[in-house]
């Protein structure tokens, strides 16, 4: 019997210490499932997180215009750790790298909703980066198949959407009237003086590449700010609209209202010297020679 119990006890010592082994090994092994993203702490993750894709020709980061709309964004929103996302695409002079911009846009939300579910996602893009944006809100140009929206199931980590000079205006399919998604949290901006998205006359291309900060700028981080700060103890400053040229008559470029001025980016270039599709240059400005969509 003595044997017996001696035997038992060592068998059942086995067992445990096998089974806690076996236990580690699948914990380990959970921490390294494929494709499962680690969910950051709070302390890890912003308030909010812009994925801002940057217009054609323009060298990689967010750009002269998503900086400026960042900036804004900070000041307007002082109280909330924003950071920022680049959207990964070839912004060529050939306007093709639009759906692969869409993809890298809806692949890193996908990640950010997975480790930083909290973190709520504002979209911007300008000029070729706005496609790039219609494409992930679900609002294409007519005709051409660039992929797939963002899954419905994360629109609500979207706070917000601002597009500037946006080629969908030309077709009349502005993003805010057209996304079913996107409801309410879409701000659509287009210079009445840039030919990529106003059809008409006036145009002159410095309207599109020079058009956009710091007014416009302004203009959505005040929409884009209000929608974030929702619900909570922040305030967000009027703003009135903006007029042609990304200017306001008779003012220093500060807004109407608004309390915390955002850095004045009028001495610095703003865009490229890139054309898109239909234009060739002539002076002063490049004309529209064919149809855009």
């Amino acid at each position: 019997m003595r044997n017996y119990r001696r035997r038992s006890s060592q068998t059942t010592k086995s067992r445990l210490a096998g089974g806690g082994a076996a236990a580690l090994v699948i914990a380990a092994a959970q921490q390294w499932i494929p494709g499962a993203a680690p969910v950051a702490s709070a302390a890890d993750c912003a308030d909010a997180e812009v994925v801002f894709a940057r217009g054609t020709d323009e060298p990689k980061g967010i750009g002269q215009v998503g900086s400026a709309f960042v900036d804004s964004l900070r000041a307007q929103a002082a109280g909330m750790n924003i950071t920022t996302y680049a959207v990964d695409y070839d912004a060529g002079k050939l306007q093709l790298g639009s759906g692969d911009g869409a993809k890298d846009a809806i692949k890193h939300i996908k990640t950010m909703a997975a480790s930083c579910p909290d973190t709520k996602i504002v979209l911007g893009g300008y000029s070729q980066g706005a496609n790039v944006v219609n494409i992930v809100a679900g609002n294409p140009i007519v005709g051409i198949a660039w992929g797939p929206a963002l899954p419905s199931s994360l629109a609500e980590n979207v706070a917000a959407i601002a597009t500037f000079g946006n080629v969908a205006n030309r077709s009349g399919t502005k993003l805010p009237s057209q996304s079913a998604m996107f409801t309410g949290k879409a701000i659509d901006l287009c210079n009445p003086t840039d030919p990529i998205c106003h059809a008409g006359e006036g145009n002159a291309w410095s309207g599109h590449t020079d058009g956009y900060v710091p007014v416009y700028t302004t203009q959505a981080a005040v929409f884009a700010a209000s929608t974030l700060v929702a619900g909570s103890s922040l305030a967000v400053p009027g703003f009135g609209p903006p007029t042609a040229n990304g200017q306001l008559p008779g003012s220093d470029a500060t807004p109407p209202g608004y309390g915390v001025p955002a850095p004045i980016y009028a001495s610095q270039p703003q865009g490229s010297d890139h054309l898109p599709p239909g234009y060739v240059p002539s002076a002063p400005d490049p004309t529209f020679v064919s149809g855009l969509p």
